[in-house]
């Protein structure tokens, strides 16, 4: 899979200039792709890439603010003024856990971001994708989607902004993580037969910022970061395999639409799990 020459590729990542999108895009780079890593920040992206420079392929840093539907729509019309094709749409940014708040176009913040801006980018997006076909959609999501065991997870499309309950960050979060993985799989009913696959995933327990909401600062410098491999936790590279192969595998999109998992508590077994060294379908 890794020995793939992807010259001629094109891919779209978002969240790219930290952890497993990095990654992704890192990897990506490697193989002879052309990668276009929509950042919030420009510049940090440009910065952590730098190194890309001298390998196969390349990489250009293009804005994506998620929190603004505007911003989806302008970075969709740069990418189509430049590109006539694209392979693959890595999902990939989010937010976890964020205080009480509203997106530019006045959504609950984790639901705006994680999902509904990604929704926008890949339809936008979904007349290149068939037109490039075979290409692939990769909809990062999280174990989060199912929930608790004692409080499943659920969208509450009577009350998606938290007006009419008591906010809470982990039940927002579940709530735009689970509209993700039903996404994926509505789209892929879509799409069959036009040679584009879509597939969402969980990358496991990753070393990133995405928890600096949910962990004290303390904790995060004192156990999570020393101790993390005891703790089970992953570094992004090894996070970054289960959207790589979901984007790479030949055998992958025989499973379009399916929820991919290499490391997670809904599947506590290696053998009855998509995922492991090596991944496999589900």
């Amino acid at each position: 899979m890794f020995e793939k020459d992807l010259s001629g590729r094109t891919y779209i990542v978002t969240g790219a200039n930290s952890g497993s999108g990095l990654a992704t895009t890192e990897q990506l780079v490697r193989q002879g792709a052309h990668v276009v890593a929509a950042c919030r920040r420009v510049a940090v992206g440009e910065e952590v890439t730098q190194h890309l420079a001298n390998e196969r392929g390349s990489v250009e840093v293009s804005a994506l603010d998620l929190n603004s539907l505007a911003s989806v729509r302008q970075f969709v019309a740069a990418f189509q003024a430049k590109h006539d094709a694209l392979h693959g749409l890595v999902n990939n940014a989010g937010v976890m856990n964020t205080p009480q708040g509203r997106t530019e176009d006045g959504f609950e913040t984790q639901f705006g971001v994680n999902y509904l801006g990604h929704f926008l980018l890949t339809e936008l997006l979904l007349d290149t994708l068939q037109a490039s076909a075979p290409s692939r959609v990769v909809c990062v999501s999280s174990v989060a989607h199912a929930g608790m065991q004692n409080r499943p997870a659920t969208i509450d499309l009577n009350d998606l902004q938290f007006d009419q309950r008591p906010y809470d960050g982990i039940v927002a979060y579940n709530q735009s993580k689970l509209a993700i993985v039903i996404y994926a799989r509505h789209l892929a009913r879509r799409l069959d037969g036009t040679g584009v696959s879509v597939f969402s995933t969980h990358p496991g327990w990753i070393r990133s910022n995405l928890v600096k909401n949910t962990v004290p600062p303390w904790v995060q410098n004192v156990l999570l970061r020393p101790f993390s491999g005891l703790l089970g936790m992953m570094s992004a590279e090894d996070g970054a395999q289960t959207q790589l192969h979901c984007l790479l595998d030949d055998d992958a999109p025989h499973h379009s639409g399916e929820f991919y998992s290499q490391n997670s508590i809904l599947y506590p077994n290696k053998e009855n799990r998509a995922g492991g060294w090596p991944m496999r379908s589900p």
